[in-house]
C-alpha cells in the first residue's frame, strides 16, 4: 500500500513469500525471533487477508492454527476482510463462525469492494484493541463530519443480508468466467478460483487488445500474470461479451 502502513504507524512489515497468497504456522515461524532483543524488530502482529491478495481462501481450520501460533507468542491476529463477505459465501460460514470463533483478534469488513459507496467495519474482539480506536481514528484522518452517512449503508447491509447476497453473485460471476476462460489454450489459470478474482496469464498481444476495450490489472509483470475481479453487479451478459470478444482476438 505504498509504504502506508510504516509511515503511519512506525512499524516494520515483514513479507513472507508464499505461492498461493496464504499464510502457514511453519511459514510464520521463520520470522518469530528476536523477542526481547533490543537489536530486532519485535513482532506483535501476524496479519492476514480473508480472501487473500491472490483470491484463495483460508478455512476456518487454519485461521485457528494461525491465531493459535500468534496467542502462543502473545501476539494479536489482525484479518483484513475487505473479502471477508466472499469467504462467508463460500464456506456457507457466518461471520462470527471465521472470526471470533477462529481466534482472530481484530478484524475489518469490507463494504467498498462488495457494492457500497464507501466504508469499512474495524471489529477489536479484545478491550485492550478496542479502547483507543477512536483515537487511533482521528489521528489518521479516519473521522469524516458526515461519519454517520457512511455507517448508514451498514444497517440494511447487515440486517439484510445484502453483504452476503452480493459477495455470492460476484462469486458465482467469477466461477463462470473462470469455467469459460478455462478453454481457451492460449490462457492458463494460475490460482484457484475460490473468490471473485481471477489470476491467469495470456499472451500479451491478446491482453493489450483486452485492454482497449477492458480495465484490468497486470498483476506480475515478470510473468505476464493478469488479474481480473468480478463484481456484485457483474451479468452473464458481461461475461458473454468479454468471451465473444476474446474468442476474436484468438481466432
Amino acid at each position: 500500500e505504498c509504504g502506508a502502513p510504516s509511515k503511519l504507524t512506525g512499524c516494520v512489515l515483514k513479507e513472507i513469500p508464499t505461492t498461493d497468497g496464504k499464510l502457514t504456522p511453519k511459514l510464520v515461524a521463520t520470522q518469530l525471533h528476536g523477542f526481547g532483543f533490543e537489536h530486532a524488530s519485535q513482532p506483535k502482529v501476524i496479519a492476514i487477508s480473508q480472501t487473500t491478495e491472490l483470491g484463495t481462501l483460508y478455512t476456518p481450520q487454519e485461521i485457528k492454527a494461525l491465531a493459535n501460533l500468534a496467542h502462543q507468542h502473545n501476539m494479536y491476529l489482525f484479518m483484513d476482510g475487505t473479502r471477508l463477505s466472499n469467504a462467508c459465501a463460500i464456506t456457507n460460514c457466518t461471520i462470527k463462525e471465521m472470526t471470533v470463533d477462529c481466534g482472530v483478534d481484530i478484524f475489518t469488513m469490507g463494504g467498498t469492494k462488495n457494492g457500497l459507496m464507501m466504508g469499512e467495519v474495524l471489529v477489536a474482539l479484545r478491550p485492550e484493541l478496542e479502547k483507543n480506536l477512536k483515537y487511533y481514528r482521528k489521528q489518521t484522518t479516519q473521522l469524516y463530519s458526515k461519519m454517520r452517512y457512511l455507517t448508514a449503508q451498514f444497517i440494511p447491509y447487515l440486517r439484510e443480508n445484502i453483504w452476503l447476497q452480493n459477495a455470492q453473485k460476484s462469486n458465482d460471476a467469477a466461477k463462470l468466467l473462470a469455467s469459460e476462460m478455462k478453454k481457451f489454450d492460449c490462457i492458463e489459470i494460475t490460482q484457484k478460483v475460490e473468490s471473485n478474482s481471477i489470476f491467469f496469464i495470456i499472451p500479451k498481444e491478446i491482453s493489450d487488445k483486452l485492454l482497449e476495450r477492458y480495465f484490468f490489472y497486470e498483476w506480475d509483470a515478470a510473468r505476464h500474470e493478469m488479474r481480473l475481479v468480478c463484481s456484485w453487479d457483474t451479468t452473464q451478459e458481461d461475461i458473454s461479451e468479454f468471451i465473444s470478444y476474446l474468442k476474436e482476438l484468438t481466432t
